[in-house]
């Protein structure tokens, strides 16, 4: 039975042209600076970003753990949105690796605004913690693949100017956020001081995450690189992925955002299962299944049995990831498995 895999766009696997990419490529020593592939993808993320300098990492964690390290000293407390990627998914690592806490506010769909960041920052005094580092996510993953606006990110980071905090992007989806909204990604990520994005979700490469800022800070962020194991050899091979897919795979990113949209539409139909389409921005469709009288558990269960992967992201909340390895008629064969599958009445 063919099984439609949507629980995430980390799930691609190497086209044959990547691949290709990968048996030629040029490598070296990267822990020496000298792996030329790397260089080159460092290089291309640089110019697409508008910073001075790159740094290729394992994965996406390690890319903003690296960032708050190199942001703020021990101590310190970083401003975030409570259902951010860091916030929930980072294993807090930010107080084990950073010494940091972290100041998690409520958004709205993901969103913080000015207002609530400034409401956060800390008072100068002897008995709190220093405010140093705003954290952002675009795109917002747990809101539902949510495009940050740009005008609240200019005046949060006009507000970080003033107040001399430092501002860095979990970008791990931000072409996905540039090709929706048709900003490019460069105008994003002047606003932030330091900006990763991952290679290895809807870009289609294997491995691989990318940090940028000014090089001094990438001079930090490259230390900690090493300290965390994260200095890696000949990683040249997977840094050509990354260049093929920078050279290939932005675009493309459109048809996932039209193949969500298409799922979200129809599931929506299905009694029980409420979709907000607003937040239906990109890539990424959350699901509330409460009505249906099942847990997410028992709901991914069923759908994996008739032909669908998808994924717990709430007691009663699932989620759906459209990405490379799957086009319009699989995503409509998955809309027929929840049809199947939630459409009984005898549920």
């Amino acid at each position: 039975m063919k099984v439609i895999d949507l629980r995430s766009d980390t799930v691609t696997r190497p086209s044959p042209g990547m691949r290709e990419a990968i048996f030629k490529a040029e490598v070296g020593d990267d822990v020496f600076e000298d792996d030329p592939t790397v260089k080159r993808l460092e290089e291309m993320l640089v110019t697409i970003l508008g910073k001075e300098a790159a740094l290729f990492v394992p994965s996406g964690t390690m890319a903003n753990q690296v960032a708050i390290n190199a942001h703020t000293q021990p101590g310190d407390e970083v401003i975030v949105e409570r259902d951010c990627h860091t916030y929930n998914y980072e294993v807090a690592a930010h107080a084990v690796l950073s010494g940091v806490q972290l100041a998690a506010l409520q958004g709205h769909h993901g969103i913080l605004t000015a207002e609530q960041v400034s409401e956060a920052i800390r008072a100068d005094d002897v008995h709190l913690p220093r405010t140093s580092l705003i954290c952002l996510e675009n795109t917002h993953n747990r809101a539902g693949g949510v495009v940050y606006p740009i005008e609240e990110i200019k005046r949060i980071s006009r507000l970080a100017k003033v107040r001399d905090l430092r501002m860095h992007l979990d970008g791990a989806r931000l072409f996905n956020a540039s090709m929706a909204s048709g900003i490019p990604a460069n105008e994003y990520a002047r606003h932030f001081d330091s900006v990763s994005i991952c290679l290895s979700k809807g870009l289609g490469a294997p491995v691989g995450s990318m940090i940028v800022g000014q090089r001094d800070f990438i001079k930090r962020c490259r230390r900690y690189r090493k300290m965390y194991g994260g200095g890696m050899r000949q990683v040249g091979i997977l840094a050509a992925a990354g260049i093929y897919a920078l050279e290939n795979n932005i675009e493309r990113l459109s048809e996932d955002h039209k193949n969500a949209r298409l799922f979200a539409e129809q599931v929506s139909r299905i009694p029980g299962i409420e979709i907000d389409i607003d937040t239906v921005q990109t890539n990424i469709v959350v699901m509330d299944i409460a009505a249906l009288g099942m847990d997410s558990f028992q709901a991914v269960e069923k759908l994996q049995e008739n032909g669908c992967m998808v994924v717990v992201f709430g007691p009663t909340k699932i989620r759906a990831v459209t990405h490379l390895d799957v086009d319009e008629e699989d995503v409509l064969e998955a809309i027929g498995v929840f049809q199947k599958t939630f459409s009984d009445p005898k549920l």
